[in-house]
């Protein structure tokens, strides 16, 4: 039988060694997924050049031809946004033209071609920012389910659902400002004195909110991801374990859990999804472009508009690109999460031995 994993409650661990546990999972999804992403921007890149390509996940619905000011590439834990003018500054994740017949030849040709390290092409702002994205997210998670598993006896189903929603918001809060930093830096080329001086001017001008421009269409996408994905994760990890007769998960249980739940966040959220990459590519495109940029759209509106020139479908445009990501980032994130919990787990309980 499989080494059992312990329940997730009461993880008799503390705080720093669940974010070493939680950031050792990020920089694991990272290095596995972002490969994918650097695979699916070069054949975009190659059905149309990056001066004048139009990406499906930016511009979901018939939109007329126009320069692709930047793009948003996601490792499965976070969404990047990043600035690519008119094909300048592009050239980590476009070195040569090519050609490729599909992702298995994209990945051979890349690799032959340009070396093995070009397909970790989008890891740097990746780690910067999942990393610590992923520490505080997964740490509040696990605190606040505790805290409210000691206060709220008959509301223990739900538990994971309002704790999952907190912590996503905590996490976008505190991370929303860095993402809109590294954003201005790739688009201005601005060095850190220079970059200290267009805050000041910003917070002066539209006071402490503008850093957090952005936020909203983050939180619509990944707050009810969060609370689906936890409050799944939960039920389908215990019906698991009740299947097998098992006192606790497995790292084969929380893998599965992991990528079953992810799956059926990824799909009930995919409408926000549309509208948050929207919004972000506006937002992109204003740092690029302020004085010709339009003012960003309104959430239901931009919802309304996709419904009335794609259908229904349209808020499901990206399906299998989303859900092919998403759930082996959320089996690999969580199972090396409760691994490395358990391996603190018993780490602790053999200190607590010798000590007596």
């Amino acid at each position: 039988m499989a080494e059992k994993l312990p329940p997730s409650p009461g993880g008799g661990i503390t705080p720093l060694q669940q974010m070493l546990a939680s950031g050792t999972g990020a920089i694991l999804t990272s290095l596995f997924v972002t490969p994918l992403d650097v695979v699916k921007i070069r054949l975009q890149a190659q059905r149309t050049p990056f001066s004048k390509v139009l990406a499906a996940q930016s511009v979901p619905w018939g939109a007329q031809p126009a320069t692709w000011k930047c793009f948003l590439y996601c490792n499965g834990l976070m969404d990047h946004l990043y600035v690519c003018q008119n094909g300048n500054g592009c050239t980590a994740w476009y070195k040569a033209p090519g050609h490729f017949t599909g992702t298995l030849d994209a990945f051979v040709k890349i690799t032959r071609n340009e070396g093995i390290r070009s397909l970790w092409s989008g890891l740097p702002p990746t780690l910067v920012m999942a990393v610590p994205a992923t520490v505080i997210y997964f740490t509040t998670y696990d605190q606040l389910r505790d805290y409210l598993h000691a206060r709220m006896g008959s509301w223990n189903h739900y538990i994971p659902l309002l704790a999952g929603a907190l912590a996503r918001l905590g996490a976008v809060t505190v991370i929303s400002p860095l993402e809109l930093i590294r954003t201005k830096m790739q688009s201005q080329q601005l060095s850190y004195r220079e970059l200290r001086v267009c805050i000041q001017s910003a917070v002066a001008q539209d006071g402490w909110l503008s850093l957090w421009r952005g936020w909203g269409p983050t939180v619509l996408r990944d707050v009810p991801f969060s609370a689906l994905y936890w409050f799944n994760y939960e039920l389908v990890r215990t019906w698991l374990c009740r299947q097998a007769w098992l006192d606790g998960a497995t790292f084969m249980v929380s893998f599965t859990s992991g990528a079953i739940s992810g799956t059926v966040a990824a799909v009930l959220t995919l409408p926000f999804d549309v509208v948050k990459t929207q919004r972000q590519i506006e937002l992109g495109d204003s740092e690029v472009h302020p004085v010709t940029a339009s003012k960003p759209s309104s959430t239901w509106l931009l919802m309304q508009r996709i419904r009335a020139e794609s259908g229904t479908r349209g808020l499901f445009a990206g399906f299998l690109p989303r859900v092919i990501k998403v759930a082996p980032a959320c089996a690999i994130m969580i199972s090396t999460y409760e691994f490395g919990k358990s391996f603190f787990q018993k780490l602790n309980q053999e200190q607590q031995l010798r000590g007596l």
